[in-house]
């Protein structure tokens, strides 16, 4: 693969240690931190340029492929696809800033990368979303996700645990 990925509006690119700044004030709103279960409300430049350092090594594993959405070189969110082990699902996970919600980037994002995953011969695939998040639902069912399970999920960004969707979705070329 290509360092990046195009589609009609979005170029998808490795994270970069230049990104930490956006990545850092992004992340500490509510709106956002709220509905990530593996990032800290309170996350600061320094931790988030070391979260930026390990993805040479998912990179080179194939377990984590975590790439910045950007528009007109802008960086908008992340995009990332992690697993747990080379014969595991990838789990998708996203976030965008608020300012650009509700304009189909998340969607053509994720279509992208799916996209590129399903060309390497990946077959099945696993997200999620809280309950009091649908829009992230609606994302996910427009790729092709179905509902697989509801249960509890620790959400660091709140502190708490917090009622959960786990979603699947089988390759559109298996």
């Amino acid at each position: 693969m290509s360092d990046e990925m195009r589609t009609k509006r979005l170029v998808l690119r490795p994270v970069r240690p230049v990104d930490a700044g956006p990545i850092t004030e992004i992340i500490q709103d509510p709106r956002i931190h709220r509905n990530l279960a593996r990032v800290a409300p309170n996350q600061n430049k320094a931790q988030t340029l070391a979260w930026i350092a390990t993805h040479d090594l998912g990179r080179e594993n194939d377990t984590g492929h975590v790439f910045a959405i950007t528009l007109d070189d802008g960086f908008l969110g992340i995009m990332g696809a992690n697993r747990s082990g080379r014969h595991a699902p990838f789990n998708l996970g996203y976030w965008l800033a608020p300012a650009v919600w509700g304009k189909g980037l998340v969607t053509e994002a994720a279509g992208a990368v799916l996209g590129w995953l399903e060309s390497r011969g990946e077959k099945a695939f696993v997200s999620g979303y809280f309950a009091d998040n649908p829009a992230s639902g609606r994302v996910l069912q427009k790729l092709g996700f179905m509902k697989a399970d509801r249960a509890p999920m620790f959400c660091l960004g709140r502190g708490e645990t917090v009622d959960h969707f786990h979603m699947a979705r089988i390759a559109r070329n298996a």
